[in-house]
């Protein structure tokens, strides 16, 4: 079975709001969303020092952006306002386990309070037809159950980053459930899995790090080399997005509010086995380390149960994993060699939109 596919002819001329345009997944989303014939205005704080998606593919192009804090209230009520969106995207988050257990505050401060910011600003607001909130798959209350986590499961967690994200999703249902009872904005919340895809050069995650071993001819040390994750490519975890909006504003009736986004059960690898794969389709020689001692806050097992996306929106993980590293791994290798990133990051998303088989 292959999955439905964005669909142009909603997006042409759109006015979407995105938050977080330059981080991995913002950079990536803007630039789908504009060849699909959106206009976008963005949010978001500068790209960090150092390498990053957004200035390697220039997203900034895609959009019309600003540079702002979410946790400034006014100026984030004043850019919905300005935007004048039909469609909300807010992906603007500190998205980092450990720097969550080093910054509890400011994890909070920007995860909580800078969607609730949003809300008020969307509140407040008028002709914005959905808002897609994005969380995390860490949502859950994870038990270390081997069941892979469903929509109706309860939330929790034992990490600030955790924690912060199951918050977002309650805020966000009172909300919906005080506010918007009309269901006009249509409130929802999209849970992904981890996911992979080039120009992803955030500390403390399994492929930069891969990269960056490689580059500097180091080993690749692993915290957590038996972690079991739902990966998935940036593309398939977009996709899921991308419909998710489109069916908030065109057939909302019956539609959940919360949906899970991650491949399969027989996609869910070891932390390990992603590194393995990273290292042998960059060409490099690092070898694997397993750390000493590790931090053990962060869950050892993790799977998404995505059947209601599938059914409920036609979505479709699309790249199998093979896939999904050889084009990430292609990226960075291409990005390496001082190419036109923006010209490949495009072709990749016409890539993926030629896919046929599903990918599982």
């Amino acid at each position: 079975m292959v999955g439905r596919l964005p669909d142009a002819n909603f997006w042409e001329g759109r006015r979407v709001l995105l938050t977080g345009h330059t981080g991995f997944k913002g950079a990536w989303l803007a630039l789908w969303l504009k060849r699909l014939g959106a206009v976008i205005s963005a949010v978001a704080l500068p790209p960090p020092a150092g390498p990053s998606l957004a200035n390697a593919a220039r997203a900034d192009e895609a959009c019309s952006g600003i540079m702002l804090d979410i946790r400034d209230a006014a100026a984030l009520a004043h850019a919905v306002r300005e935007s004048r969106p039909s469609v909300v995207f807010h992906l603007a988050a500190q998205a980092l386990v450990r720097q969550s257990l080093a910054d509890p505050r400011q994890t909070f401060e920007t995860n909580v309070n800078g969607t609730l910011n949003l809300l008020e600003g969307v509140r407040n607001a008028e002709g914005i037809d959905a808002a897609v909130f994005v969380t995390s798959d860490k949502v859950y209350l994870n038990d270390g159950r081997e069941r892979p986590y469903r929509e109706d499961d309860a939330l929790g967690g034992k990490d600030p980053y955790s924690a912060s994200k199951a918050a977002c999703e309650i805020v966000i249902r009172s909300y919906a459930e005080c506010f918007f009872p009309t269901g006009r904005p249509a409130i929802a919340t999209a849970r992904a899995g981890n996911v992979i895809g080039g120009g992803d050069f955030a500390v403390d995650r399994i492929v930069p790090d891969c990269v960056r071993a490689a580059a500097g001819n180091r080993s690749i040390l692993l915290r957590h080399p038996r972690s079991v994750r739902p990966w998935q490519h940036v593309l398939d975890c977009l996709c899921g997005y991308l419909l998710f909006a489109e069916t908030l504003v065109s057939a909302p009736a019956g539609l959940p509010r919360a949906l899970n986004f991650g491949p399969g059960g027989r996609r869910a690898v070891t932390v390990e086995s992603i590194a393995i794969a990273m290292r042998d389709a960059l060409g490099s020689s690092s070898q694997i380390t397993h750390a000493a001692q590790h931090d053990d806050r962060e869950s050892g097992l993790l799977l998404l149960n995505s059947d209601l996306a599938r059914s409920s929106l036609g979505w479709q993980d699309r790249l199998p994993a093979d896939l999904a590293i050889a084009w990430t791994a292609g990226w960075y290798r291409q990005w390496s060699e001082g190419k036109d990133m923006r010209a490949l990051t495009l072709a990749q998303i016409e890539g993926y939109g030629a896919i046929r088989e599903h990918a599982e």
